[in-house]
């Protein structure tokens, strides 16, 4: 907040209200945009605290949006819609559910009466998102690892990301992801996701989780998950390029 009060590129929204046993609460939005790249800014959302108990990604993406006001060059072309704090009362509580007692991600595209789903699902279609990002841990897995969901270009844009951030954290072998085992760090999921689109939508927007294991350093798994996002931030910039001038 303190960055964005002072930023030409960085705006916080704080109107995303709503009501927990009383208690008023608010959904922490904020948008960064980059130098303008091309035609139409490519939109993408990162989000991050979808479960309380896994606040690594939500320090990263706190520190991503410093080093994007530092580097905006970095986001060229986009628009950046982060969201670091998905579920602010298991937050609070350091809790993996939120406070109803629900886990957020079973209640998307399902006419959820949680109003942190509701709020989530009215920005992921009114923004019209080309893609998102979930950034997640696990402590269930022993190196960095994503989850892959979606068209075939998915894939060639996490890869090259569990690559870079391989320098801070080793790539998962093996790890079984959403009931499949991961090849080398990667799960390909053709099954419906939860914060890219609701099911049936066409084009479907590409969507990755990535994963970080619970027992790895602090600083190690915050640069392992600011790296990723640059490496898909720089690859899908050149794939939407390479298919402009087709």
């Amino acid at each position: 907040d303190r960055l964005s009060a002072q930023s030409p590129n960085l705006i916080a929204n704080h109107k995303a209200t709503f009501e927990v046993e009383g208690q008023a609460y608010d959904l922490p939005r904020y948008l960064f945009i980059g130098p303008r790249g091309g035609d139409e800014p490519i939109r993408l959302g990162i989000f991050a605290g979808l479960h309380g108990d896994e606040p690594e990604g939500t320090h990263a993406l706190v520190r991503f949006l410093r080093i994007l006001e530092e580097n905006p060059e970095i986001a060229t072309g986009y628009c950046l819609f982060a969201y670091p704090v998905c579920n602010p009362t298991g937050f609070e509580d350091r809790t993996h559910h939120a406070r109803s007692g629900k886990d957020l991600l079973g209640e998307f595209w399902k006419n959820s009466t949680e109003p942190e789903v509701r709020l989530l699902q009215a920005e992921i279609l009114g923004h019209a998102l080309h893609g998102g990002i979930a950034l997640r841990s696990s402590g269930a897995i022993r190196g960095f690892c994503g989850v892959a969901r979606g068209a075939t270009l998915t894939r060639h844009l996490i890869e090259p990301a569990l690559v870079a951030a391989e320098k801070y954290l080793p790539i998962d072998e093996g790890t079984m992801l959403e009931g499949i085992r991961a090849t080398r760090g990667v799960v390909s999921n053709s099954g419906e996701g939860v914060l890219s689109a609701p099911p049936g939508m066409h084009p479907r927007p590409f969507e990755i989780s990535l994963y970080t294991p619970k027992a790895a350093p602090e600083y190690l798994k915050e640069c392992a998950f600011v790296t990723a996002l640059q490496t898909i931030l720089t690859e899908y910039r050149q794939f939407i390029a390479y298919a402009r001038n087709l």
